[in-house]
């Protein structure tokens, strides 16, 4: 071999040898001899258990053996070890070739005139043989004993789960040709991909978005083993599965939290992954081997690994393989040949990978182009596929991986088969449909396809059919249909009003963030017998600095295996303390695997019928900015729960500066429907936002449930007043209240603030007053993004019906006899505020953070971005110059009165202590 391609491919082997010399090749090939001949009489189990023992042994000698990442390029389970398959083979090969015709063909009939809208034919077609396997042998659905299942399945195979529901008789003809045309054919409509939210009693997970699948699987694992450590529900017999392509395994969330799975050893953990060696474009890794990339990368992280290359055709050439010929061909040909194999035909096979030595061309020498040409991957292999799963589930103290070796359309014809651009092909010619009807032996004639080429038919066995029976009896005997999910779940005790007392006490004479009034306000809703161990705190890692270190000693941090260690804080009142019990999920610094973890409590409602509640408390500069995707599929998979943004805003925290300072995430949650996003001032406004949370999405009586409540919280300590006797609770829930009405007569203006902006405002509402005579009112603005959205679907209501009586935007009301100009402000950028300004009256101007942020202190930033109580003052004032209703030097006069251009002019003492 040439040595520059010999070392382009020393990375996808071991390479056990090729870094020492072979001093005595004759000894050697004894002890080669030796093993052969152990292998041969006792059987691959008794050798591995020999090998390893030398291997320990090595290595209490002090000789150096590199650690085997990866193995050569053939099946993990030898031949001998294999498990006779359960099923019968011909039934279930009948069958799926149903489902793979009708698969194929409501995506081609998505191509007719005046529809066209795509489709994926060939991620199904290459692995049909993983799920059917899994359909009929493994996966269990909610009727079983043990609780069901989890699978979440590949987003471009989505055609494949429809073709099955429709012999299973879930879906129609109908359905099927509804297949992307939501809502052009609404009630017979089948979503792209795996959308939970489109096609609720269905789909359970939201996959297509790819990496977000396998980190989401690996989250469900724990989230199951949670509810069994925490006594909640027994989930040891339930599994979760996760089916992925290779190209899918470069995202870095799909390889960031194997670790996880493997230290908390989730062996009710399977990964399959597709490797037919084809992402969108072209080959995952033309030059190198996807399959012993991954093979290495998931054994250093710690899980099983399982490869299935080769169907059972090859089983007797690797028999006959005495020197290694073959094996080394495997190894040393890289996948970009592999795909082009299968993309041409047996002869070509024969003369460009046989015919790389004597040994392997005498090998199939008695072989026809048709038998070589019919030589499997061990993808579409019933006996290598059905082996693999049984390991998988019966391997115990890590989680697996199955690495299976599959080509991309198989069986769809020349003109797909492994070609780059099979992905982005939506329909087949009449040859090709055809051609594949013969392959898969479908009873249509040519007359029937001849028809109408865009309108193949679809084809189902009647119910009496062997086939129908056989797979109706597999399913039924595995606990009912998979994927299914639950729309209801049970009803579980919501906290009384005492657990709110706290929230509505105030801080009295002491100074407080919004921050610790919510944890404290945690601890009592966690106290409720009933209710609290439903409650599910998450917190990447930053406990201590949200005040909820609290929590160590008493709920306890997560952690199956105990604390066994010495903890350093022992002594300390609020020392860490892990437990297999504990209640608070720590993911680390791992904002993804915090949302991961987020999603499959907050769903747990369906797919376990356990309510659960989490409680997702984070920095706000790390929420939807650097997680927003894996909020969407959270979204898509209806999970509720709460959002806590704490460090919110882009003054409050301007120490840790620019990569810290948020200042727009409530405009990044507002394109998330399924967010409620508030940004409360006080104590009390949290209590009775949280309050109507609980009642929204876990009381039972609330017709769109499938929320997330998105909560600012400030590391700004302040006063904290006590809930007022009057207070206008539908006007926090709606999004505003008046928090303090003028004191004076005088020009009117009003002040509209949020969150932490909130005292400063009212320090400037006393300012007018007392240095320019002026009369403004302070309205708290809850929800900028709520009172946007009710102002839209008024919009929206008069549109769609013109007659009709136009509803008035709840801020519109709620500010209804309220004169003068608005000066809206908050410590984001102004496009925060800026949401409801069509749906005022009166003039309106907002302040606000825009830009960077930067370190320094709050009141310079303050001072920096204008929207100190100082800024407001004079905005106020300009505004009220302008309609003649004050001096028109008065602006200018308060500008240099407060030196607004000097960041460092003395401040108010609106700005709280440290935090």
């Amino acid at each position: 071999m040439d040595v520059a391609v010999e070392e382009h491919i020393s990375h996808i082997r071991s390479g056990l040898t090729s870094q020492l010399p072979d001093r005595d090749p004759e000894e050697t090939a004894e002890w080669i001899e030796s093993f052969d001949d152990l292998v041969e009489t006792q059987g691959t189990e008794r050798a591995q258990y020999i090998v390893r023992s030398l291997l320990q042994r090595a290595g209490a000698k002090s000789v150096g053996v590199p650690m085997v990442t990866t193995t050569d390029y053939v099946n993990t389970i030898p031949v001998d070890q294999e498990p006779e398959f359960p099923g019968d083979e011909q039934i279930e090969r009948r069958y799926r070739a149903f489902m793979r015709w009708n698969a194929a063909v409501m995506v081609h009939r998505g191509q007719r005139p005046g529809v066209g809208v795509g489709g994926h034919i060939s991620t199904y077609a290459g692995a049909a043989t993983l799920y059917e396997v899994g359909f009929n042998h493994f996966f269990r659905g909610k009727e079983h004993s043990g609780g069901g299942d989890q699978v979440f399945f590949q987003g471009h195979a989505s055609p494949g789960m429809y073709a099955r529901a429709f012999l299973e008789g879930r879906l129609s003809e109908e359905d099927l040709d509804g297949f992307r045309q939501e809502k052009s054919r609404e009630g017979h409509a089948l979503p792209s991909y795996p959308h939970p939210h489109s096609l609720p009693d269905f789909w359970e997970f939201p996959t297509v978005s790819m990496g977000i699948g396998p980190m989401n699987a690996i989250y469900q694992a724990q989230s199951n083993r949670y509810l069994q450590n925490r006594g909640i529900k027994d989930t040891s017999d339930q599994q979760v599965w996760a089916f992925l392509g290779d190209g899918e395994m470069d995202e870095p969330e799909s390889r960031g939290l194997l670790q996880l799975a493997a230290n908390e050893k989730l062996d009710n953990l399977t990964f399959v992954v597709n490797c037919n060696l084809q992402r969108l474009d072209g080959p995952v890794r033309g030059n190198g081997k996807i399959m012993q990339e991954l093979e290495a990368f998931f054994r250093g992280a710690g899980w099983n690994v399982i490869k299935v290359v080769w169907g059972r055709e090859w089983d007797a050439l690797l028999d006959k393989d005495e020197d290694n010929s073959l094996v080394d061909i495997m190894n040393q040909t890289p996948d970009g040949d592999y795909q082009t194999y299968k993309a041409e035909n047996g002869a070509f096979v024969r003369e460009h990978f046989f015919g790389k030595s004597p040994q392997t061309k005498e090998m199939v020498a008695d072989l026809t182009d048709e038998q070589i040409w019919n030589l499997k991957r061990g993808g579409h292999d019933y006996h290598k596929v059905y082996a693999a799963y049984k390991a998988a589930t019966e391997f115990k103290g890590k989680p697996t991986v199955i690495l299976t070796k599959t080509v991309k359309g198989y069986g769809l014809g020349p003109h797909f088969e492994a070609r780059n651009a099979t992905h982005q092909m939506k329909k087949m010619t009449l040859e090709d449909l055809k051609a594949f009807r013969d392959h898969l032996r479908i009873p249509i004639t040519d007359e029937q396809l001849e028809a109408d080429p865009y309108m193949p038919p679809y084809y189902r066995p009647e119910q009496d059919s062997a086939e129908y029976k056989y797979m109706m009896e597999r399913r039924n005997e595995l606990g009912g249909s998979v994927p299914s999910r639950r729309n209801k779940s049970k009803e579980i005790h919501l906290p009384e009003d005492k657990a709110y007392e706290t929230a509505s006490r105030g801080s009295g004479k002491q100074q407080a963030a919004t921050t610790m009034a919510f944890v404290r306000l945690l601890k009592d809703l966690m106290r409720d017998k009933e209710f609290g161990k439903r409650v599910v705190p998450i917190v990447p890692d930053e406990s201590r600095t949200f005040g909820m270190d609290a929590f160590f000693p008493t709920a306890k941090i997560y952690n199956p295996a105990g604390q066994n260690y010495l903890s350093v804080d022992r002594e300390l009142v609020l020392a860490y303390k892990e437990s297999p019990a504990g209640q608070l999920i720590h993911p680390g610094i791992n904002e993804a695997g915090a949302v991961a973890a987020f999603t499959a409590a907050g769903t747990s409602y369906s797919t376990h019928d356990e309510p659960l509640i989490p409680i997702y408390v984070f920095y706000s500069m790390f929420g939807f900015q650097r997680t927003g995707d894996a909020f969407w599929a959270a979204g898509d998979q209806m999970t509720r729960g709460f959002i806590m943004g704490a460090t919110a805003g882009r003054t409050t925290l301007t120490g840790e500066g620019l990569q810290h300072a948020d200042g727009h995430s409530p405009i990044l949650a507002s394109t998330n429907p399924a967010v409620i996003t508030y940004d409360p001032a006080y104590g009390y406004e949290i209590g009775h936002i949280v309050k109507a949370g609980l009642e929204r999405m876990y009381g039972g009586k609330h017709e769109d449930p499938n929320v997330m409540y998105y909560i600012t919280i400030y590391n700004e300590p302040y006063q904290q007043p006590k809930e007022p006797e009057d207070l206008d609770v539908p006007g926090i829930l709606g999004g505003i209240y008046q928090v303090s009405p003028a004191t004076i007569d005088g020009p009117r203006a009003q002040l509209l603030a949020s969150g932490v902006a909130v005292p400063w405002t009212i320090e400037a509402q006393r300012m007018l007053a007392e240095d320019w005579g002026v009369s403004a009112d302070v309205w708290s603005v809850t929800s900028w993004n709520e009172l946007r959205r009710d102002g839209l679907a008024c919009e929206e209501q008069s549109f769609l019906d013109p007659t009709a009586e136009p509803r008035i935007p709840f801020v519109a009301q709620q500010l209804a006899g309220a004169t003068g100009p608005i000066v809206a402000v908050s410590d984001y950028m102004k496009a925060v505020p800026d949401q409801i300004r069509q749906f005022v009256p009166n003039e309106f101007a907002t302040l606000g953070a825009d830009g960077f942020g930067f370190s320094d202190t709050r009141e310079a930033a303050r001072r920096f971005f204008k929207i100190d109580a100082h800024s407001v003052v004079v905005r106020t004032l300009q505004m009220l110059a302008k309609r003649g209703e004050v001096d028109a030097s008065a602006p200018a006069a308060a500008f240099a009165k407060y030196k607004l251009d000097d960041v460092t002019a003395e401040a108010t003492a609106i700005a709280g202590a440290d935090a």
